[in-house]
């Protein structure tokens, strides 16, 4: 799928699934989307939904603006309200990137320093 310019759907999750991980087609199917419901909930409640190696889902608030019409440039007040966003991780952008960056190669924690104390 990559580089090919396809849309992903959700009918593709569920087929990835289903092909990789074992479940039935309908298996598959539900658990798709118990896992795109929570992530929804969550955002309605305006928690940050923040998936390792992924990225991050974020509520934000906008706050009420003066927009312009294009066509007549009359003001126009718009109303305040939330939008979500969505923050990529360091190692989503390198792997979009083409450095290849996998979780299993991502740099390791510098180490303790209570083994240095011990010395």
């Amino acid at each position: 799928m990559a580089g090919t310019g396809k849309t992903v759907t959700r009918v593709d999750l569920c087929e990835a699934v289903y092909q990789k991980v074992g479940l039935s087609r309908t298996e598959s199917s539900a658990f798709v989307e118990l896992v795109l419901k929570e992530i929804t909930d969550c955002l309605e409640r305006g928690e940050t939904v923040k998936l390792s190696s992924f990225g991050s889902f974020m509520v934000r608030k906008k706050g009420q603006r003066i927009g312009r019409n294009p066509k007549t440039g009359t003001e126009v007040p718009i109303s305040p309200r939330r939008v979500m966003v969505f923050k990529p991780s360091a190692i989503l952008k390198q792997r979009i990137n083409g450095n290849g960056v996998t979780a299993a190669a991502a740099p390791a924690a510098p180490p303790s320093t209570t083994a240095a104390k011990a010395e």
